[in-house]
């Protein structure tokens, strides 16, 4: 009786989210003529029935622990950035499954959620025991908890894998797989930035429009032969950027492309284009996104992956050249050389040459929309090579990395207190020893680095699964005051590893075969001041997650969350003072499989936000989400209903949206309101595959939304976007 309640409540709130669907195609919003082509395969879609077979793709309960790890990082950071370089390596993994009788410890390091310790634990297990048998069996390895396998079961198989072929050029070709993305969005509502002016308020106000159309276009192309030679282009145009006119008469603003293979003898892999360098636990240089603290008491150690290819349209997180990696017996060897232009907010310039004498702050928002921002658009002329000497045998392993920086025109900062020891000028030359080992069930590593003005930095951590139902993660971190590193991305606090000490405690408990409990605690201090917060201090965090399997076709969490930090005082009292903010979120999370094509998931949170002596600010988040995959059918409907209420921003609450294959939505929900998306994939053909997504917001207690020349003049914003992906 209970589980028919349950249901009827949860197809309730799915209808009162479909009611909403009537305003979808208001005769206000005009649909770009470029669309026809996506509503004439809609309507193919509504008159065809034809079974095809799908390709593999991530259920909902596979998507959980990931979905999980990237919320995480969209809640510390600011920015909106693209995320496909963390699961690029996935993608191709869940349709080329590897084999857990073959896969090498590299191999195993492109599944980015495993750790060095329970990688080289795979491996002990196959040796002691022979070929694994069932993928399940990973639930025998030690060190491998029951979400780590969970995870781990769509990307793997028991089975031998496919037979190595010669690498020559005939055998790339024919079994080499071509995909090509098309992406296109907007915003169907105006916003300020492209109302149409006159030219005489133009010339009066030059950034106050933007230059470009409100459409925002993606186009990818990649090759991959059995992930061991890859090609790829990416081109992204942002909202407000022109397009093959004015500012842009090539096109898009952005292209990245790679040539990257692996495996050749001794060459371990080698990347010519755009790149990234992931080593050691990323205190001395790791150049892409990684993943931060976690409730995980497994995942705290970062997977370095040396080497690998840029997917991402993240315009400034890259390098961009040539790097190799050479591998003679326990010893690796990895070159790398880039240069690149990079965004730099303009100093002083030289009234007679024009030349820019000094930059005052580098960007890495990637836009491009208005007068001021093309006026920084590649200011500085970036250039960093090095190399990275590791040496790997057994339980042990330790390497070395150091690398030159070179920007032109130097950096000076704006003289600001907080700023005093920021990095300025135009080299910088950084070094690191990073090391990992493992007693027993203990696994040991840590990373110690340097910067050329004599700052230092370092890590300490340690692993153990000291029982079946026992595992346990210490990880602690002093980054200097004085330590100034473009390039570090270890797991911290601060937006950057500078100005940081913090210890960093996680426990997982498997309490019965249906419950478990994790969780962690991390105490931190900065010794010197920061923005917003003129003096020393200190905060903590603390995060506690209770695990329940009923069944089979049953997933729920509690979670509580807790995050004591400083800000400068609002107060008008001339001395300095500092007030304590408080931050507390609960969240009650449940997925629940209703049939085999039909899978429910509900998510009920609330935040409380307290800063000094004011009172808490409340937040409140409640959604439905209904996804429908029929077998043997050729396609998937997502379906999200959430109603929203949040005193302002400072309450905001993160929550994962689905969304068209390799892009991401992690909105904010903020102020008073609902919030519903649906999502359509169609296999129009083996080779061809559709989405199409819609999603719209009404505030109820706003009637203007955003600021500045992304402004709405209205309660209602709604995007519409459209990806074909051709595979042949």
């Amino acid at each position: 009786m209970m589980m028919m309640k349950f249901s009827n409540y949860m197809v309730a709130i799915t209808l009162i989210g479909f009611e909403t669907l009537s305003g979808l195609f208001h005769p206000r919003y005009k649909i770009p003529s470029g669309l026809s082509l996506i509503i004439t395969l809609l309507l193919l879609f509504a008159i065809t029935q034809s079974s095809i077979a799908q390709q593999p793709e991530l259920n909902l309960k596979d998507r959980e622990a990931i979905i999980s790890k990237i919320e995480n990082i969209a809640e510390r950071s600011e920015q909106e950035l693209d995320y496909s370089d963390l699961l690029d390596d996935l993608y191709y993994f869940l349709e080329n499954p590897l084999s857990l009788n073959t896969a090498t410890f590299d191999d195993m390091k492109q599944l980015i959620f495993l750790s060095d310790y329970q990688i080289n634990k795979i491996i002990e297990y196959r040796n002691m025991y022979g070929d694994f048998m069932s993928i399940f069996e990973l639930q025998a390895v030690d060190g491998m908890d029951e979400e780590s396998v969970r995870i781990l079961l769509p990307f793997v198989t028991a089975e031998k894998g496919k037979v190595a072929l010669e690498f020559n050029t005939r055998n790339i070709f024919k079994y080499g797989k071509h995909d090509l993305f098309i992406r296109y969005s907007r915003i169907l509502e105006e916003q300020e930035g492209y109302r149409e002016i006159s030219d005489s308020a133009k010339e009066a106000s030059p950034n106050s429009y933007y230059l470009g159309s409100a459409d925002k276009i993606y186009a990818r192309y990649a090759f991959n032969y059995r992930n061991k030679f890859r090609i790829g282009i990416t081109a992204d145009k942002d909202p407000g950027e022109e397009f093959f006119k004015g500012t842009q008469p090539n096109g898009f603003d952005f292209y990245s492309a790679f040539l990257y293979a692996s495996d050749l003898g001794i060459v371990k892999s080698v990347v010519v284009g755009d790149y990234h360098v992931e080593f050691g636990q990323g205190l001395t240089l790791w150049t892409g996104l990684s993943f931060g603290k976690s409730p995980d008491a497994m995942s705290i150690q970062k997977n370095a992956r040396e080497i690998r290819p840029n997917t991402s349209v993240n315009e400034n997180l890259f390098l961009r050249g040539v790097a190799t990696t050479v591998k003679v017996k326990d010893f690796e060897l990895t070159g790398f050389y880039s240069s690149k232009k990079i965004d730099g907010n303009l100093g002083d310039v030289d009234t007679l040459t024009q030349e820019v004498l000094f930059v005052t702050s580098i960007q890495q928002s990637g836009y491009h929309r208005t007068n001021a921002e093309i006026e920084d658009k590649n200011t500085i002329s970036e250039k960093l090579y090095g190399s990275h000497l590791e040496y790997r045998r057994d339980h042990f392993k330790v390497g070395g990395t150091v690398y030159k920086t070179n920007l032109n025109p130097p950096v000076k900062t704006s003289g600001q207190l907080y700023q005093k020891f920021n990095f300025s000028g135009s080299d910088n030359l950084n070094w690191g020893i990073d090391g990992n080992v493992r007693l027993g069930p203990f696994n040991f590593f840590g990373e110690f680095s340097g910067s050329e003005n004599g700052g230092t930095a370092y890590i300490a951590g340690m692993q153990a699964s000291l029982n079946p139902r026992l595992a346990l993660s210490v990880f602690y971190r002093n980054y200097g005051i004085k330590y100034q590193n473009l390039y570090s991305n270890a797991i911290g606090e601060g937006s950057r590893n500078q100005n940081e000490k913090g210890l960093y405690a996680g426990v997982l408990l498997r309490l019965h075969k249906n419950w478990s409990f994790n969780g962690y605690v991390d105490r931190f201090d900065f010794p010197w001041i920061r923005y917003r917060v003129d003096g020393p201090s200190r905060g903590s965090e603390y995060l506690g997650q209770l695990n329940f399997f009923p069944t089979s076709r049953v997933e729920l969490y509690f979670r509580y969350r807790y995050e004591q930090k400083k800000i400068n005082s609002d107060s008008e009292d001339p001395a300095p003072k500092l007030d304590k903010t408080r931050k507390e979120s609960f969240r009650f999370h449940i997925s629940y499989v209703v049939t085999p094509s039909i899978m429910l998931k509900n998510r009920v949170e609330f935040l409380r936000y307290k800063e000094g002596e004011n009172p808490f600010g409340n937040g409140f988040l409640i959604y439905q989400d209904v996804m429908i995959r029929p077998p043997e059918k050729p396609y998937d409907i997502t379906f999200r209903y959430a109603i929203f209420d949040t005193d302002g921003y400072d309450e905001r609450i993160y929550a994962y949206e689905n969304d068209v294959l390799y892009a991401f939505s992690i909105p904010a929900y903020n102020y008073k309101g609902s919030r519903f998306y649906l999502l359509l994939k169609y296999e129009i053909a083996g080779w061809l595959d559709l989405w199409l997504r819609y999603a719209q917001t009404v505030y109820s207690d706003q009637q203007v939304i955003g600021t500045g020349l992304n402004e709405i003049d209205g309660n209602t914003r709604s995007e519409i976007k459209a990806q074909l992906r051709f595979k042949f």
